[in-house]
């Protein structure tokens, strides 16, 4: 048994008798020194990440069985050395040894143990019970129908140090459970799930960060979010973190300044110019995410104008992707009436229509439909007019783009309706795309449609109900 799982030089499948190692120590379990059972149970937990997984499958029940042994001088020594095995088996296998270990009863068991465990054995019970139930989303349902969130919130309320830290993921990965997030809110637990965003390991704080987004869906929930202290959290995460920690942070901010009262404090707290550059990342979700929540924070005025000033500043810029995300957002900007004069006076129109000269067609298509929104406006088409807008548009008309051409016909349509600028659009009012643009407009002014072809923005939840696999 020692020759075959000691070192690590000894874990290659192909070079060892595994089936010979595990009825050792099969046969050292089975007798009646717990040193040497305490002995063995360690070594099978450090070669785990080499035993093939039928193996380690077959040591299942023998660990479950010594986590309920009779009670000798040694037995907490034992549990301690049986939990800690499991833990290690629970993290191979890709979730199938966790489902294993919690289909032989494991998670009811660790629940019974934990309440009279001592210290040692107590931490090794809870890193083995955060293993199961984080590497196998069915064993939380386990967990949760046998009264294991009451347990763990009664433990946060009692524990520090590092079993705290350990109570703290695990509630992490049961936030993710609709009913969960919901017995937190009801009950006013919330605080436990924010602390859990501030402090652990990196995956278990972006687990939480994705649990108080999903729990920001609920609008009254977000009152107790925020005086819990989530915006302060889901601030640092969002500044100091890894990059799917931004963005799953980036997100559940948005989701939370959703609220009138709340719109004006995220800004103030210094996220705007960390969305900005969330909107410069190479992250197309984080783009999205950025736009999202910049359309959501400018319905305050104030916000509009810190906001803009960074997206000039991105348009002004090298970063191809992010001034197409840049221009979008000043698309739909420009549908918001008191953003009209911040944009004039912001310099972004003679920038815009520079880009339309763009090599990039994202970037084209973009700004001409930001150009196009704007041109509803009298005192923007004079400006856009007079940087020479009108002929770059003229000639998108013949561009291979559908969208440009359409974006390009519908700021050409604006123009022509206005008495000054008529005569500056006469040499195309028999192009196809310009024909078609003009009737389809026409069409949606004689049935009373409201005539607004910005994108309504909405924060998304898609990728707050994604499952990033954070284990």
């Amino acid at each position: 048994m020692e020759e075959l799982l000691e070192g690590k030089e000894a874990g290659s499948s192909n070079s060892r008798n595994w089936d010979e190692a595990f009825h050792l120590f099969a046969n050292v379990i089975a007798s009646e020194n717990d040193a040497t059972k305490i002995q063995a149970t360690i070594r099978l937990a450090k070669m785990s990440r080499y035993a093939p997984e039928n193996i380690l499958a077959l040591t299942v029940p023998i660990l479950l069985e010594l986590l309920e042994s009779p009670p000798t001088d040694l037995s907490p020594l034992v549990q301690e050395a049986s939990a800690y095995s499991l833990k290690c088996i629970a993290s191979q296998g890709e979730g199938r040894l966790a489902n294993l270990i919690g289909q032989m009863g494991a998670v009811p068991l660790l629940l019974r143990l934990l309440p009279n465990s001592e210290e040692g054995s107590q931490r090794a019970l809870l890193k083995c019970l955060r293993n199961v139930v984080t590497f196998w989303g069915q064993n939380r349902m386990i967990l949760v129908s046998n009264g294991g969130l009451e347990i763990v919130l009664t433990m946060l309320s009692s524990c520090s140090g590092h079993s705290k830290l350990i109570l703290l993921e695990i509630l992490s990965v049961l936030a993710l459970i609709r009913e969960v997030r919901k017995v937190l809110w009801r009950s006013r637990k919330v605080h436990h799930l924010v602390e859990a965003a501030r402090c652990g390991s990196v995956v278990s704080r972006t687990r939480a960060a994705q649990a108080i987004g999903l729990l920001g869906l609920i609008k009254r929930a977000r009152r107790t979010l925020v005086n819990a202290g989530a915006l302060q959290v889901l601030m640092q995460l969002l500044k100091e973190g890894d990059p799917t920690m931004k963005l799953v942070a980036g997100n559940a901010l948005g989701v939370i300044s959703s609220h009138v009262d709340h719109i004006r404090p995220v800004a103030q707290a210094g996220a705007i110019p960390l969305y900005a550059e969330l909107l410069k990342s190479s992250d197309p979700v984080g783009k999205e995410i950025a736009e999202d929540v910049f359309c959501v924070l400018a319905v305050d005025e104030e916000n509009a104008v810190t906001i803009v000033e960074h997206l000039v500043g991105i348009l002004r810029g090298d970063d191809v992707g992010a001034k197409a995300a840049a221009a979008d957002v000043i698309w739909d900007l420009s549908s918001y009436k008191y953003s009209l004069p911040i944009l004039q006076n912001s310099g972004a129109i003679p920038i815009l229509v520079e880009l339309l000269k763009d090599e990039n067609i994202d970037v084209k298509e973009k700004v001409a439909g930001a150009v196009a929104q704007l041109s509803l406006n009298e005192a923007n088409r004079t400006v856009l007019a007079n940087s020479g807008v009108i002929p770059l548009l003229i000639n998108m008309l013949e561009d291979d783009s559908d969208e440009l051409r359409d974006n390009a016909a519908e700021a050409l349509v604006n123009f022509s309706l206005d008495p000054l600028l008529g005569d500056q659009t006469s040499c195309i009012l028999e192009n196809p795309s310009f024909q078609n643009m003009r009737n389809r407009l026409m069409q949606m002014h004689a049935s009373d449609e409201h005539l607004d072809l910005s994108i309504t923005r909405q924060i998304s939840t898609e990728q707050l109900t994604w499952d990033p696999g954070f284990y």
